[in-house]
């Protein structure tokens, strides 16, 4: 069981919501007009998490520094233009967001006015007290983006729990000293996750709830709209 922590701060893609075709479509846009017009969407959604600067410096590794930030340009026009419109929550997210006790922020490698818009957009911006976003300063897994929430709050590390689904989630929580929890259901590769010690690890975002608040106790959104009972939650699987 995953006791109550006082501030929960939360990765957005991969865990508050599922934006990879999005994310991934913008990216494959950009690309289209480059030499390499034809990188799978798996390829594409390992480096979701991580900064643009990563993934177009691998895909070409001969480019300048202008080219890669013409790329990144062209990436962030392309991005809002999409709409969201296929990003979705996750299921039981808001619900959880409601019955989580503790101060929420997050640390997302999106800009911080993109976070706020998207939270808004999926009724989660009421549950937080900051949005926090990777603005101007080095991103995970670099721990700055957690420093940010750390220090706006007025709290110790080891107050905080970090929810992510990435081995860079893991890493930055490690080197900022917070607890950790990774998601099994988003982008991230499990093993590489795991090397991070996670300090809790859930396949059901219910299982953050504390008790007296089981997780079966938070409504399941999908079974209130077809009227089908709650589904008991997964097991707590913890970090080896």
């Amino acid at each position: 069981m995953i006791p109550a922590f006082p501030v929960y701060i939360f990765d957005v893609d991969g865990t508050l919501l599922d934006s990879a075709v999005d994310i991934c479509g913008a990216v494959s846009s950009v690309l289209a007009g480059t030499s390499k017009p034809d990188v799978p969407f798996e390829l594409l959604r390992g480096y979701i998490g991580r900064h643009l600067i990563d993934l177009f410096g691998d895909l070409f590794p001969e480019a300048g520094p202008d080219h890669i930030e013409e790329l990144i340009q062209q990436y962030r026009r392309e991005y809002p233009a999409r709409g969201h419109a296929s990003t979705t929550a996750y299921p039981n997210v808001r619900e959880v967001l409601a019955a989580l006790p503790g101060r929420k922020s997050t640390a997302t490698t999106k800009g911080t006015p993109t976070t706020r818009l998207l939270l808004d957009r999926f009724g989660m911006l009421p549950y937080f007290e900051h949005v926090q976003g990777t603005d101007g300063f080095p991103c995970k897994p670099a721990p700055d983006v957690l420093f940010k929430t750390i220090e706006l709050f007025g709290v110790r590390p080891e107050d905080c729990l970090f929810v992510g689904d990435a081995a860079a989630d893991m890493e930055a929580g490690r080197r900022a000293g917070v607890k950790t929890c990774g998601v099994g259901y988003g982008y991230g590769i499990r093993e590489d996750m795991l090397k991070w010690q996670p300090d809790y690890w859930v396949e059901d975002f219910r299982e953050l709830v504390p008790c007296p608040h089981s997780p079966e106790s938070v409504p399941n959104a999908d079974s209130r709209e077809s009227g089908a009972g709650l589904y008991p939650a997964a097991g707590l699987k913890p970090a080896l």
